[in-house]
């Protein structure tokens, strides 16, 4: 390619793209911070206030919080008058940065680019000489998607996610047996267990330190009717009325076998109800998500890559509807129906029945 061959609008404008996505990245570390120390929620309560104001009110340092407040003022954040020097976060930015935003509050989910820019070098490794990078590697995202999937199943989960099977919150009221596998830190099948308290509900993950977050989280709740274990879902699994996996399934280093040990596991009138992200498996479908380069991302620096260090499939985080049909039909399921919720453009559910 020549100089002749550049077309100078398209040029400068792409330019401004990359200045843009220079800020934006700076202004979601900017946001992490806000959300990690509290600083949004402080705001949220606060008439127009001066940086010492907010500093007292957070419990943090002026200094830091005068400079984090020119990053926000600047990025579109938070508003500023010059004349008092008082600093405000409107309402309708409050919606998606606060904790009182529940499903709605992004702020905690820029918490990820720290965690990317953790394994940054790590991942340009694997590009060099392939493989992936170790579970272990990534010590805070557990943490992070518990939070993150647990304001969603504290709005959603029993009035929203459950009805998408016709008929299961009756049965979970007069009680069946149930599994989650790759539970992560255990909250939804928590979440369950308190609101449907005769049935009996197991969670199970790879993980040591998500499983004793778990039990400990149940222990807090009183809760007689959850357990659970540190397995490989990828192996036998037991019987079960319903099995759950939220989220999960991509991330897994053998998806194919763990889809057919859930299988296996099914009882003759069990469901199993899956939570995945809602993508497309051709990849010019993807290209007007609203999410389309974070689920990427996502994929590079997390999902494919871990299931890859641990020698598996790297299915990655878009594999799609497609996909995700063929290896439920692949594992044994003939009934599989895909379904949407209306304030959830994130994640498609499957309900999934054996031949």
């Amino acid at each position: 390619m020549s100089v002749s061959d550049v077309d100078p609008v398209r040029q400068e404008a792409f330019a401004g793209r990359m200045i843009s996505i220079l800020n934006d990245a700076c202004l979601a570390f900017l946001a992490s911070v806000g959300h990690q120390t509290g600083l949004f929620d402080t705001m949220a309560a606060l008439p127009p206030s001066t940086s010492d104001d907010i500093a007292r009110a957070s419990g943090l340092n002026e200094r830091y919080v005068r400079e984090w407040l020119g990053g926000m003022v600047v990025g579109g954040f938070v508003e500023y008058s010059p004349e008092t020097a008082t600093y405000v976060l409107p309402p309708e930015h409050a919606a998606s940065l606060t904790e009182a935003a529940g499903p709605a509050n992004l702020a905690g989910m820029t918490q990820y680019m720290a965690l990317m820019g953790e394994v940054e070098q790590r991942i340009v490794g694997a590009f060099r000489r392939g493989g992936g990078v170790s579970y272990s590697a990534y010590p805070r995202f557990q943490a992070l998607q518990a939070e993150e999937s647990g304001r969603v199943w504290d709005a959603a989960l029993v009035d929203a996610v459950v009805p998408l099977v016709p008929g299961l919150t009756e049965r979970l009221l007069a009680g069946i047996d149930v599994l989650d596998v790759g539970t992560g830190q255990g909250h939804a099948v928590n979440v369950l267990a308190r609101a449907f308290p005769r049935s009996r509900f197991r969670g199970v993950d790879i993980s040591a330190q998500g499983i004793a977050a778990a039990r400990h989280e149940a222990d807090g709740l009183g809760l007689d009717n959850a357990e659970f274990a540190v397995v490989d879902a990828a192996d036998p699994l037991g019987s079960y009325d319903l099995i759950t996996a939220f989220d999960v399934i991509h991330d897994m280093a053998q998806p194919t076998r763990t889809l057919a040990a859930v299988s296996d596991a099914l009882r003759e009138d069990g469901v199993f109800l899956m939570g995945e992200i809602a993508a497309s498996s051709n990849l010019e479908e993807n290209i007007d998500h609203p999410m389309g380069p974070t689920l990427y991302a996502f994929s590079v620096f997390y999902c494919m890559t871990v299931s890859l260090g641990e020698g598996g499939e790297g299915l990655g985080t878009v594999w799609g509807e497609q996909a995700a049909r063929q290896k439920l039909a692949e594992a044994g399921f003939a009934d599989i129906r895909a379904h949407t919720l209306p304030d959830d453009f994130v994640n498609v559910y499957y309900v999934a029945r054996n031949a």
